[in-house]
């Protein structure tokens, strides 16, 4: 990808891989025997995609989601009941949304109508309304309208689909990778029961793609696909079952009949190399680990090179998260508090928002504390209080500032003598609250960078009334 220049910074985080995948495969309202049954070749003869003809005929064949499909959950109880519901399905894209609502009519024999919020209006909602009310007073056959995209809808368009919704004339299912309670009005959403979908786990891609090469409605035996290429795939998919079944059939066609897909054949299918990265050996420790050596050596363009090698070998975002907020205190520290804010900011939006978009949160913060002013002292200073204690170093606390609020406290002396700090100037009194055995300890030495430097003169200030060295009075002693 050419650099953008500075005066067209459009698009420096743009994802390829959405310009490849983003759109959604439309599928028919209802796949007759044909569809089902068909195997083998792909869109150049003008089949379904393989993501199509791969969608699951009943629940037991859908893959990954079983905190929604196990027994007693309630897509079980509304299949088996057969009765009216409506449903919001919330997750990122390939996690089985669209796949559910087809299971679902196809199951319990209801009429399937898609609407998708980007291309229809509310003339589409009321007339498939209208039809699906007459077919219910005609010959009680329920309907289930599927709208996908859901949170693309406006308030007035959401507000079309309240009536059908509240009088059960059809059977609602929205699918939405926005979160909900932000992009679905209250009133549907109060209307409906919330499911949220999870990215499906390596094993459950792995189990979609080993039965799209077996299949007769998939590649039917055409190919095979070797291990290290399985593993590149899975990496790629990135927890999108979509994703992986789009990038498996492309692979076949390069491979050609009968012959094997390997990570070659892969990498010239996608148009992306495959990142050699263990995550369970070396390469995990050695990238992490030159990660955050280029940050506390405030390389920006190195760390954003491995910040990009690991996102791209399927690093979990989360442990890339966890690594900032840990650097932002050890390595920067005092001298950029809001560094910390920044990593803890961007590890919230990974869980909010996830890849691939969360991408870009990791990127700030990584530039943040790459070019942040560094220090050390927050690290030292805990950990040479730790290594006094362990070594022993720990004597009675004060007895002034030993608990007093206790009945007999003051016959023993606990809190007598103790300064109430807020009664003198500064808030800051000349008073013993370490222990004796390390008074006059100086475990957090700020340095003179950043906004450190600042924090250096007030600790200096605070020790020198704290031991004396400046004047403590009272104000009503004055």
């Amino acid at each position: 990808m050419s650099r953008a220049r500075p005066d067209q910074p459009e698009g420096l985080f743009d994802d390829p891989l959405e310009e490849i995948t983003g759109g959604r495969s439309a599928e028919p309202a209802a796949a007759g025997p044909a569809a089902a049954s068909a195997a083998g070749a792909g869109p150049a003869d003008g089949r379904e995609p393989l993501a199509v003809r791969m969608r699951p005929r009943g629940l037991d064949e859908v893959v990954g989601q079983s905190h929604l499909l196990g027994p007693g959950t309630p897509i079980r109880q509304l299949v088996d009941r057969d009765q009216p519901m409506s449903l919001v399905l919330w997750g990122p894209p390939g996690t089985g949304k669209t796949t559910l609502a087809t299971v679902v009519s196809r199951v319990t024999s209801r009429r399937f109508v898609e609407i998708s919020a980007v291309t229809d209006g509310v003339k589409r909602v009321r007339a498939e309304i209208d039809l699906a009310r007459r077919e219910l007073g005609m010959t009680g056959r329920q309907t289930v309208l599927f709208v996908d995209e859901v949170h693309r809808f406006n308030k007035a368009q959401q507000d079309a689909l309240l009536p059908a919704v509240e009088n059960r004339w059809v059977s609602f299912i929205g699918a939405t990778t926005e979160n909900p309670f932000f992009s679905v009005i209250s009133p549907l959403l109060s209307r409906s029961l919330l499911l949220t979908l999870e990215p499906l786990g390596e094993d459950d891609l792995r189990e979609v793609v080993r039965r799209a090469l077996a299949d007769e409605r998939g590649l039917a035996g055409a190919t095979t696909l070797d291990a290290p290429a399985e593993d590149h795939l899975i990496r790629l998919a990135g927890g999108d079952a979509r994703r992986a079944l789009t990038y498996l059939e492309a692979a076949a066609l390069v491979a050609g009949d009968g012959q094997p897909i390997t990570v070659e054949v892969l990498e010239k299918a996608v148009d992306r190399a495959a990142v050699r990265y263990d995550r369970e050996g070396d390469q995990h420790y050695d990238v992490i680990s030159a990660f955050i050596k280029s940050i506390r050596g405030s390389d920006v363009d190195a760390a954003l090179h491995y910040l990009a090698r690991m996102l791209e070998a399927g690093e979990d975002a989360r442990f890339i998260a966890r690594r900032l907020i840990v650097h932002a205190s050890e390595d920067v520290g005092m001298a950029d508090p809001t560094a910390l804010q920044t990593a803890v900011a961007a590890a919230q939006a990974v869980e909010f928002v996830g890849l691939p978009e969360a991408r870009i949160n990791l990127a700030q913060a990584v530039i943040h504390l790459a070019v942040a002013p560094k220090s050390n002292a927050v690290i030292t200073a805990v950990d040479e209080a730790i290594g006094d204690v362990r070594r022993g170093l720990v004597g009675p606390v004060p007895a002034h500032l030993r608990d007093a609020h206790y009945k007999g406290a003051a016959k023993i002396g606990h809190g007598e003598g103790y300064k109430y700090a807020h009664n003198y100037p500064g808030g800051v009194v000349r008073q013993q609250y370490a222990p004796d055995a390390v008074r006059g300890r100086e475990y957090y030495r700020p340095t003179r960078y950043g906004a450190e430097a600042r924090f250096s003169e007030i600790v200096d200030r605070i020790r020198s009334v704290l031991r004396g060295r400046a004047r403590d009075t009272p104000p009503d002693a004055r």
